[in-house]
């Protein structure tokens, strides 16, 4: 188990480097100099070339990089130059925002799926089945920018229920008592997620209950709550864990259209596709490249989890 643990955590930080140089090729290719961007297109060819040679944007790639990932080890996520704050002191503040909303719906979201999934897989075929199945194909195959809009139309101007926009307060804990404006962005991203984890739990659940221990139990006597609680539920539950363990980066790197729709001011999201307008370079790396490692050590967290919740896993991986 140490052995299995030790390979994947080097794996793992051998992703997050490749993935470093990846993301800051990329944006390189794209934003070369960005003295332009920063200064204007009226600021005179000298003082762009200065402005590049005193932020080290005239040195190699190589050169380039490697004080990135220097700043990088000592926890300094660069510094944005479009609103003269450091990188970090502005995540710093929006993490907790986009974690409330985002990890309220995934927890809403799974607290739905695994009841659902075993709901559907039980009465498989029937007519409550392929309903729910046909309602969840078109909440995912529905934009998510398309379900917001007419969940506000409805929900916040035809029935005036909860509030066009998310709450717009500064402090985490006001806006986690503003339910009334936080409910459709919570709920609908919520359905989302039912949307896309509803398939795989049903399918799941599906498989387990051809299992021969499921037919012995049942021919014993055990009442069909025990078989779905204690033989059922445990078995079908693993696709879920690498699910959300794939849901991992949407916890901390914000949901961007979610945040966009209903102005939700104070989140990651936003701060994204501000900095995109206005090519804040830093910060456009930095989202980035916290995204990517999210979705690493989600992956990594999902596998652990599945080894140690799941015997069979340890006896068909190698030198465990």
């Amino acid at each position: 188990m140490r052995g299995y643990l030790l390979r994947r955590a080097a794996t793992s930080v051998i992703l997050v480097i490749a993935l470093s140089i990846v993301i800051f090729l990329f944006l390189h290719i794209i934003y070369p100099r960005p003295g332009r961007d920063v200064l204007g297109i009226s600021a005179p060819p000298a003082q762009v070339a200065a402005w590049n040679h005193q932020n080290g944007f005239d040195a190699s790639v190589a050169v380039q990089y490697w004080r990135y990932a220097w700043k990088l080890l000592h926890g300094n996520l660069g510094y944005s130059y479009k609103l003269n704050q450091p990188v970090s002191a502005l995540f710093a503040r929006r993490w907790a925002r986009s974690l409330y909303l985002s990890g309220s719906s995934l927890l809403l979201a799974v607290l739905i799926t695994i009841p659902l999934g075993i709901f559907q897989a039980v009465r498989s075929s029937g007519l409550a089945d392929r309903v729910l199945t046909g309602l969840e194909l078109v909440l995912y195959a529905t934009p998510a920018y398309v379900l917001y809009i007419v969940a506000i139309q409805v929900f916040a101007f035809t029935v005036p229920v909860f509030g066009y926009q998310a709450s717009q307060s500064t402090s985490l804990l006001t806006v986690m008592a503003d339910w009334r404006d936080m409910a459709l962005p919570i709920g609908c991203l919520a359905l989302l997620i039912v949307a896309a984890f509803s398939r795989y739990m049903r399918s799941a659940a599906i498989d387990t209950l051809a299992h021969d221990y499921i037919k012995v139990v049942r021919a014993k006597g055990l009442p069909e709550r025990l078989v779905l609680t204690r033989h059922l539920l445990r078995n079908a539950c693993p696709p879920m864990i690498t699910l959300l363990g794939l849901s991992v980066p949407a916890l901390l790197a914000g949901n961007v259209i979610v945040e966009q729709v209903f102005n939700y001011g104070g989140g990651l999201g936003i701060l994204f596709m501000s900095s995109l307008h206005s090519v804040d370079y830093p910060v456009l790396l930095a989202y980035t490249l916290v995204g990517g490692v999210l979705t690493i050590l989600g992956n990594l967290l999902a596998d652990i989890t599945l080894t140690c919740a799941d015997p069979r896993l340890r006896l068909t991986s190698p030198r465990l």
